[in-house]
């Protein structure tokens, strides 16, 4: 198996809950995504988008003895330091584990909130109790990530870069959080699916970066290559990163991703496809705009 592979997390956001896909229970696709991850070795399931129905069914289908980290989130601090133990406690229980590898708060304007620093203390003394191993922070390239790191000194750090969305790559910061010693995970590497779009179904808001896209687009095809296995090819093969996180929501999906993660990354020019059209590289500005 390729080493890179090792650097790719699930993540379980996308996982299927509700009705049957193509005839199939979603439990049935969960099993087999989980079996996937194990067969290929993957580093780590990220379940910390995992709503507490999908939760339950990974609980119910993880390989056992589990064969991968489990990384899972922290709820707001504002319910208290009781109510957010409860409730890592209470997903620990859904996933049938006795630990994970690490916690992760959501959002770093949790930690900035009134009730943040009890949070994280929290969190920290069940990490030193053994009820993970890290705690970590997701961060947007807004939430200064180099500061943010300096003040709470996490275990690990996840944050949006991509071959469109280079920010934090370009300007070093992803660089210099790794430098601290913290763990940083890639996600967003798919930029919520913008690069696979083709040109006619980009949303209107988002022309500014439509050249942009499409010489994107165009250089990879150039290159013999394409949207996936250029995505991950750029982002397995940055050296800030630790691991990418990835989003699956069914095996075939899955299958394709680790397919084009164990093929060598095309020969591309990646500095020529950032964009920096401010309203395309913040998805949560989409609808809005």
């Amino acid at each position: 198996m390729r080493p890179s592979l090792r650097k790719l997390g699930l993540g379980a956001s996308q996982f299927p809950t509700g009705a049957p896909l193509r005839g199939r229970p979603p439990e049935a696709e969960v099993r087999d995504m989980l079996i996937a991850s194990a067969r290929a070795d993957l580093g780590f399931i990220d379940a910390g988008g995992a709503s507490p129905l999908c939760e339950t069914m990974l609980g119910e289908h993880l390989p056992r003895p589990v064969p991968m980290g489990v990384l899972i989130r922290s709820v707001r601090g504002d319910r208290g330091p009781d109510g957010v133990e409860a409730e890592v406690r209470a997903t620990l229980t859904r996933l049938r584990l006795p630990k994970a590898r690490a916690v992760v708060v959501q959002s770093a304007s949790d930690l900035f909130a009134p009730s943040g620093q009890s949070l994280w203390d929290r969190l920290k003394k069940l990490r030193d109790e053994g009820l993970f191993d890290q705690v970590g922070v997701c961060a947007y390239a807004s939430d200064d990530p180099v500061g943010l790191s300096r003040r709470f000194k996490p275990d690990l750090l996840q944050a949006p870069a991509s071959l469109l969305d280079q920010r934090l790559l370009l300007d070093g910061s992803l660089m210099a959080v790794r430098e601290m010693g913290i763990e940083v995970h890639l996600r967003s590497i798919f930029l919520n699916g913008l690069l696979f779009l083709p040109p006619d179904r980009v949303p209107a808001q988002l022309k500014g970066a439509a050249g942009r896209l499409s010489r994107a687009r165009r250089m990879i095809a150039e290159g013999r290559s394409d949207p996936l296995q250029a995505a991950l090819g750029f982002a397995l093969s940055r050296p800030e990163a630790d691991a990418v996180i990835v989003g699956s929501a069914t095996v075939a999906e899955l299958s394709a991703v680790i397919a084009a993660a164990a093929s060598p990354p095309p020969d591309l020019d990646w500095d020529e496809m950032a964009i920096d059209d401010p309203v395309a590289l913040d998805p949560r500005r989409w609808e809005a705009a």
